[in-house]
């Protein structure tokens, strides 16, 4: 018999690459990763990994065991759902994880109706960015993620994740009031030239990915994953930038301008483990998200 709980140690392997990072997500010791994985390839009679000195990778044996124990934990979640069934789905405690104007967008708005039309149920909400929220949701930390369209997302087309829309937002212009096009009302990125400094996310933020796919080899001289530092930055005549139209906060200093052409855009959707969809409290409080989301201009 395999043990499934050897499985969510082989998929925790996979998911995050090493022994080290698995064990972290599962609050285990490398060392008991490691005996867990020995014995599921006793258990198995195959060998799930190559070892060279301290990296393992997944066997093509491993990876097929690893598609099995998604379909394990997706009808254990569905087992879970058909318990849960008989509840009404008007009471419970749902964790949620989003990015601050996600929270400001829907997550507040939606937690407020909840509060007045079904006051026993709790939405507990962490602040994560988007990219950051989806591994903390495949990891069972968290019940959904407020999330956005990105390389490593939808690339994959993780087979664990249900996703469902929530709204789309084009990203503007900030520049500081005494830039020399600060006055126009639409630029087109280009307008910009070569020259300025940009400020941007961090690597691995999709919105990093879309400033250098949008902006012919950026300058990026400063990076923040907080887009109200962002545009403090740039009203402090540090440079330029490209904000999505909902995260904008107008300070001092600075302006935003509509990109002339089609401009660039981010797709915001709420995402949560296949099979706990099912779920009579998720449905909730997904339905309500869903229709706040989709009330966002």
């Amino acid at each position: 018999m395999i043990d499934p709980r050897r499985l969510r140690v082989l998929r925790a392997l996979a998911d995050h690459g090493t022994v080290t990072a698995a064990g972290e997500a599962l609050h285990l010791t490398p060392s008991a990763v490691s005996q867990q994985l020995a014995a599921l390839e006793s258990e198995t009679g195959q060998e799930l990994l190559r070892r060279r000195g301290r990296r393992v990778s997944l066997t093509p044996i491993g990876e097929l065991l690893v598609e099995h124990a998604n379909a394990v934990a997706a009808e254990l979640e569905r087992a879970q759902a058909t318990l849960a069934s008989f509840a009404s789905g008007s009471r419970g405690r749902v964790e949620l994880a989003s990015f601050a104007s996600g929270i400001t967008q829907v997550v507040a708005p939606t937690i407020r109706k909840l509060r007045f039309f079904m006051p026993d149920i709790t939405v507990v909400v962490r602040d994560a960015e988007g990219h950051a929220s989806v591994p903390l949701l495949l990891d069972g930390e968290i019940d959904m993620a407020i999330t956005e369209e990105s390389r490593q997302l939808l690339s994959t087309k993780n087979p664990r994740l249900i996703l469902y829309p929530l709204y789309t937002e084009p990203f503007d212009l900030v520049l500081p009031e005494s830039h020399p096009l600060a006055s126009k009302k639409a630029l087109a990125v280009k307008d910009l030239g070569d020259q300025e400094d940009w400020i941007a996310p961090l690597p691995g933020n999709p919105c990093r990915d879309l400033v250098e796919q949008v902006v012919e080899r950026p300058n990026i001289t400063h990076t923040s994953d907080d887009f109200r530092a962002i545009v403090a930055l740039v009203a402090a005549g540090a440079g330029v930038a490209l904000v999505p139209r909902n995260a904008f906060v107008t300070p001092r200093g600075a302006v935003r301008v509509r990109v002339a052409e089609t401009p660039p855009v981010r797709r915001v959707f709420v995402a949560v483990r296949r099979g706990s969809d099912d779920h009579p409290l998720f449905k909730t409080v997904l339905g309500a998200l869903i229709e706040e989301g989709h009330t966002v201009k």
